[in-house]
């Protein structure tokens, strides 16, 4: 790994001179500027399609927790791509949801403007008030970001030929770009979404190397997604000669921490001429899934993954430090039937901690309620930039608003890109990890 200009004690030490009590901020008023991060960093928070359901976390949310105002990027999750290799929607269990997307009406309480919606306008559900909430944040961005752990099975396959790739591409720009949405009652049509969407974010995990069991890889994945990224590229352009003068089109990709992985897909230097940014894998480093409880975030880790590690890993392969931009987690990784005793970190376990909607896997908001519990004891690595909760039997490793102004300050020092968070739907309904980061971003 590559010497830093900041040694880690120099960077715990930065972070700790910042602030430690975080205003809670409303949203900023009409009479006043909407976004108060600072525009040199990006702030790229995924929303999920499904959020709306089981936790009921809708696009309103963002405005009134004031969330919104501290983006500069949303990405919608998730794009799906069929066996044929194209982009599609409709109403298919497991494969696609047009219902959350753009036909579910909202009321009034949930909607960002206050009206709800009619029985007769083409678009509603998710991406009717994320237009909405456009409107009410100039200068935000919505990416609708193409398929995620579960739907990258057809990404291979769509990005084999140049033939398969020009098709795909050209089916994802009209579904998503142009917004012509297929017909669903009064929902969709040509140009039922059109303006949504400002770019594309690729989120093929992974090529080349394996990913979930059903997902297609194969060695001249590297290759074929520098050749995907180009044609992204050049459709994105060419339509942004037809829209109004000077549009541009974002592209971007979620990327791996892991170096095999980076190796066997990315073709680093080419394709960071084609992206706008990466947003970095800056999570699962471990899993509640292992024996062994462990960090799953860590800002650095000796001979293990970490973010300093991953970093220093595209790096290191070429990609420019501006276009980094490092994800961050708003939920934890947890175990349970910890043994050994201390702190519960590096000790047995039994198996992945219950949670409210998956074993070992639990939001923020949560774990915050856990942490002031009493019930729980908090745990710091101030020099690894890490977290973690403990009461015993139970552990979760998990980012708090402390951990996180450190990571803001390793992106200030090293001038990354930005801070990208996976995902929105597991912060407190103030707000309270995007204000943190917020905060460390607007540092001088």
């Amino acid at each position: 790994m590559r010497r830093r200009l900041l040694s880690r004690l120099a960077l715990v030490a930065c972070a700790a001179s910042l602030p430690v009590t975080l205003l809670a901020t409303a949203p900023a008023s009409a009479d006043g500027p909407r976004t108060s991060h600072s525009p040199a960093y990006k702030s790229v928070g995924y929303f999920t399609q499904w959020g709306v359901y089981g936790r009921d976390f809708q696009v309103a949310d963002l405005e009134t927790s004031g969330a919104a105002s501290r983006l500069t990027h949303i990405n919608y999750a998730f794009g799906n791509v069929s066996s044929d290799g194209k982009c599609f929607t409709g109403n298919i269990p497991g494969e696609a949801d047009a219902w959350a997307d753009y036909v579910r009406p909202l009321d009034a309480e949930n909607s960002v403007d206050g009206v709800a919606d009619t029985d007769t306008q083409p678009l509603a559900g998710n991406f009717n008030q994320l237009r909405e909430l456009k409107a009410e944040n100039p200068g935000l961005k919505v990416m609708i970001s193409l398929g995620g752990w579960s739907w990258s099975t057809h990404f291979s396959d769509a990005a084999r030929t140049a033939a398969s790739r020009k098709a795909f591409v050209a089916s994802c720009l009209d579904l998503y770009i142009k917004g012509n949405l297929p017909v669903d009652g009064a929902r969709g049509g040509q140009g039922a979404a059109a303006g949504l969407f400002d770019g594309v974010d690729l989120d093929w995990e992974w090529p080349g190397s394996a990913g979930d069991t059903d997902t297609v890889y194969r060695p001249e994945d590297k290759q074929n997604f520098t050749a995907l990224v180009r044609e992204f590229r050049r459709q994105l352009d060419a339509y942004a000669t037809t829209q109004k003068k000077g549009k541009h089109y974002e592209l971007s990709a979620f990327v791996p921490t892991a170096p095999a992985k980076i190796d066997a897909g990315f073709e680093v230097p080419r394709i960071m001429r084609d992206l706008d940014f990466v947003n970095l894998q800056g999570y699962d480093f471990h899993v509640s899934g292992e024996a062994t409880t462990n960090q799953q975030s860590a800002l650095y880790a000796k001979d293990d993954f970490s973010v300093d590690q991953t970093v220093d890993a595209w790096l290191h392969r070429g990609a420019p430090a501006r276009k980094l931009v490092v994800g961050m987690p708003f939920y934890g990784q947890g175990w349970t039937g910890v043994t050994g005793g201390g702190d519960g970190l590096n000790q047995p376990a039994a198996a992945p901690a219950p949670a409210t909607w998956q074993a070992g896997y639990e939001d923020y908001e949560a774990l915050k309620k856990l942490a002031d519990s009493g019930t729980y004891t908090v745990h710091r690595d101030r020099r690894n930039g890490h977290a973690w909760l403990f009461d015993g039997t139970t552990l979760w490793t998990y980012d708090d608003p402390q951990v996180l102004k450190t990571k803001t300050a390793y992106i200030r020092h090293h001038r990354l890109g930005g801070a990208m968070f996976w995902s929105l739907d597991g912060d407190t309904p103030d707000g309270e990890l995007i204000r943190a980061v917020d905060t460390g971003l607007t540092q001088h």
